[in-house]
């Protein structure tokens, strides 16, 4: 995998108390938002794929048993 450097401003007091849940976890600064870089994007990812399956679904429709054909009216299934 090739890196990339990237600069990027920031507060001061965010990336203090960055830096602090980097150690935490035992990591580097640059990895921790590595990582949380890559758990945005991965998670963008697989809503965008779950909502293309969706569309797809919803592209095909859905056997309703009706076989395309529609005897009824509204007012014969709904009393008034």
């Amino acid at each position: 995998m090739k890196y990339q450097n990237v600069t990027i401003a920031l507060p001061e007091e965010l990336v203090r108390d960055a830096k602090h849940l980097a150690v935490d976890r035992g990591v580097s600064l640059s990895r921790f938002v590595a990582t949380l870089l890559e758990e945005r994007v991965e998670a963008a990812r697989r809503y965008q794929h779950a909502r293309e399956r969706q569309r797809q679904t919803l592209d095909r429709g859905f056997a309703l048993g009706t076989n395309g054909n529609i005897d009824w009216r509204r007012e014969d299934i709904h009393e008034r």
